[in-house]
């Protein structure tokens, strides 16, 4: 099976980035079912990459339905060990413009139906998510997307909404009086399983609309929103081939090490048909136990 360093997770387009060279599709089938579609890896200015649509190829899967532990598991089957996500999200102030993008460093997590962990069923594991992006990685994107030319902002907060509708106005002047920037669907589970398998997560938001609380400017629609969303493709190939080149070859972030006084289960007591399903995530602190 190919290897890859890093990660990408958006919408169609971003697999067919000029440049890349050995490109090979992979199916991968995972304990937590399939993803969202085959990935496409290969090498982008020497580093291995793994491109994968995550609401599949033609845009097919509802952010609810989003096959985020499979998405999340096989691509570090693959040896990613960071993920560049690229997101469609509302503005809820008026300095974050259409067309602008976000490199956020807050989360509020307003989802209810989606499965969040990988653990479970005789495994209790705590990961610390103060801070639910990398950092190091934040800030390699952030640096990326100023030179490839884009109005970017530095830090933020993300708020998650379950979908499949939009905000009614009543939720998003709540929002705003939270302090929120952004808004969108789709930042979480995965950046609490990307943490949860020790992947460095960041997120590139491409702020497509105002929502609905802006009285100037018509209430966001999904044509809206796709329109916006071609228009940002090249810049988001662009940020991506810069960021891959330099982001660091050591990982000195706690992403790296999330787990290592998470497990709270003592090991002879995890169950041995989970012990196999989870040796991806945590078999090297059982062995060490």
């Amino acid at each position: 099976m190919p290897q890859a360093k890093i990660g990408v997770i958006g919408g169609s387009g971003l697999y067919d980035m000029e440049g890349i060279t050995d490109i090979e599709e992979v199916d991968i089938n995972t304990p937590f079912g399939r993803p969202s579609d085959t990935i496409v890896v290969g090498k982008l200015e020497g580093v291995g990459v793994a491109f994968l649509p995550r609401h599949g190829r033609g845009h097919r899967i509802l952010p609810t339905e989003v096959p985020s532990r499979a998405n999340i598991y096989a691509l570090k089957s693959l040896g990613v060990e960071r993920i560049i996500a690229i997101n469609s999200v509302g503005s809820l102030k008026e300095e974050f413009k259409p067309g602008d993008l976000l490199i956020p460093d807050q989360l509020i997590d307003r989802t209810r139906s989606r499965a969040n962990t990988f653990f479970g069923e005789g495994v209790v594991v705590h990961i610390p998510f103060g801070e639910p992006f990398c950092p190091v990685l934040s800030q390699v994107v952030y640096q990326a997307a100023k030179e490839a030319g884009a109005t970017v902002h530095q830090g933020g907060t993300y708020v998650v909404i379950e979908g499949p509708a939009f905000s009614t106005r009543a939720e998003s002047f709540l929002y705003r009086s939270w302090g929120v920037d952004v808004i969108g669907m789709t930042a979480l589970p995965e950046a609490k399983l990307a943490r949860e398998a020790e992947i460095c997560y960041a997120i590139i938001a491409c702020i497509t609309d105002y929502d609905c609380w802006h009285r100037k400017h018509e209430a966001v629609t999904a044509e809206i929103i796709l329109n916006t969303l071609r228009q940002n493709i090249d810049t988001a190939k662009k940020i991506i081939k810069l960021a891959v080149g330099r982001v660091p070859q050591r990982r000195d972030c706690q992403c790296a090490t999330a787990l290592q006084t998470a497990v709270v289960t003592a090991s002879e007591l995890i169950p041995d048909k989970q012990k196999q399903k989870l040796d991806l995530l945590i078999g090297r602190y059982l062995r060490k136990g």
